[in-house]
């Protein structure tokens, strides 16, 4: 799979950097690097299109200086790259999630994973808010769903929560093949790991339904995970902002879930539903 690597120099650098990760994220970018100067950011080429940029409305901010430049690189680059780039992270001093070369931390959970071209590191908001929904939440024996699963990491949580059996599904096949590296390296033995869309969401019933992915296609499959989610069961969802909760929480009501819970990270949020 071929990536477009976008570089991004911000001047100054905060809130800018926060803006423009939240709209690139909104383009369809997957994975970010935040560095010195700015911001590297990744999206596929077959997501990709010259006009990629034109809506991004931070980029026209007469309060920012932002240029960048561009490239195509072959997902085999991601490696140098990420572990030139990628720290630990600590979540509430409770749950770690670290490279295979960093140290092993004194925390609760301790999650080793290798992102390379996946989604789902930790660092971004949307995946690190999902990881305190689930440290908050009773996993125990809960069958989950981890749909859009990237790396892995919140399928790997959730087993260590005491959660069995686990689906993790993911359409990008890169995600797919590293989903399962990182459930190996976790020595997790109840994870699932299945490459496709919701449309595999057939005769399927869970407890916890986890949905990390962005707002359309949440949108779009909100209706398949209501049918799947047993009753008083729980849907966490993120990767959208906080101007989208109406919308979100809209048809989710109209599905029969209820929201009873907000959690928000630089106009980034996760919301807790009870079917």
């Amino acid at each position: 799979m071929i990536y477009i690597s976008y570089s991004f120099e911000v001047k100054p650098l905060q809130p800018a950097v926060e803006i423009l990760i939240a709209e690139l994220g909104f383009a369809g970018f997957e994975s970010f690097v935040e560095t010195e100067e700015g911001v590297t950011a990744y999206i596929q080429k077959e997501a990709w299109s010259a006009d990629i940029l034109d809506d991004i409305q931070i980029l026209n901010s007469s309060e920012f200086e932002i240029s960048h430049t561009f490239e195509e690189i072959e997902q085999t680059n991601w490696n140098e790259e990420w572990e030139k780039n990628f720290s630990p992270i600590v979540v509430d001093d409770v749950c770690a999630v670290r490279a295979p070369f960093h140290e092993k931390f004194n925390t609760d959970y301790d999650i080793v994973i290798e992102p390379k071209m996946s989604f789902g590191t930790g660092h971004h908001e949307t995946t690190h808010m999902m990881i305190q929904h689930i440290l908050k939440n009773d996993f125990t024996n809960k069958s989950v769903l981890d749909m859009g699963c990237g790396t892995g990491v919140l399928a790997i949580l959730a087993e260590m929560k005491g959660a069995k059996p686990i689906d993790a599904i993911d359409i990008d096949n890169w995600c797919y093949l590293n989903s399962l590296e990182n459930v190996e390296r976790n020595n997790c033995e109840h994870i699932t790991v299945i490459e496709g869309d919701a449309g595999l969401l057939v005769n399927k019933s869970y407890d916890i339904i986890i949905a990390n992915i962005n707002r359309n296609i949440l949108l779009n499959d909100l209706k398949k995970y209501a049918t799947c989610l047993k009753p008083k069961g729980l849907l966490f969802l993120s990767g959208f902002y906080k101007d989208d909760i109406s919308v979100i929480e809209e048809t989710c009501n109209k599905l029969g879930l209820n929201h009873v819970e907000t959690l928000e990270k630089n106009q980034w949020v996760a919301l807790k539903f009870i079917n």
